[in-house]
């Protein structure tokens, strides 16, 4: 019988930490940004998406060393540069990859992890409840990685971007 992907702990080494700590942080908050469009937006209740308007939201990846800015601008997630003291995002979510992995998976519960002090939130409490019960009323296999690892794929996500930088259309490719 084979093991799920996540049935041990999946943990960024230090050394490779190090290494995407050093790294531009906009890439990657564009690429889960894409994601969240891909994944999440259309099923954004509007009362949830008022709340999120143009407020300033990070994903914080405590084992990669990462950090991920971001916001709803009323029709989709966008990213923003990295926040820079004294700006301050307006909720933080952080956990480890690992954790992440079994929030999207649907494998964890997020309240499970936050009384554990595996995922914590820092900020407006209430923007982070908000973001928390509506991510938890999605009934559709939204998060399940496989239900949309196809769009995710790096040829997909790679020509997502391209028509959101460059909208002109292309002769033969």
């Amino acid at each position: 019988m084979a093991a799920s992907p996540l049935s041990f702990p999946l943990v960024v080494p230090a050394p490779v930490g190090a290494v995407l700590a050093r790294l531009p942080a906009y890439p990657g908050s564009l690429l889960l940004v894409t994601a969240l469009n891909l994944a999440l937006a259309r099923h954004l209740p509007a009362d949830v998406g008022q709340v999120l308007l143009h407020k300033k939201m990070r994903v914080q990846v405590r084992d990669a060393r990462v950090a991920f800015d971001f916001a709803w601008t009323g029709q989709r997630f966008a990213p923003h540069a990295p926040l820079v003291p004294p700006q301050v995002a307006d909720v933080t979510l952080s956990a480890t990859v690992h954790d992440f992995l079994l929030l999207a998976q649907r494998q964890q519960d997020p309240d499970t992890l936050f009384f554990s002090r595996r995922l914590s939130m820092e900020g407006d409490t209430e923007l982070g409840l908000v973001v928390k019960n509506a991510l938890d009323a999605i009934e559709l296999p939204v998060l399940d990685p496989r239900q949309w690892a196809q769009r995710l794929a790096p040829r997909q996500v790679l020509g997502h971007l391209r028509r959101r930088l460059d909208p002109t259309p292309r002769n033969g490719g």
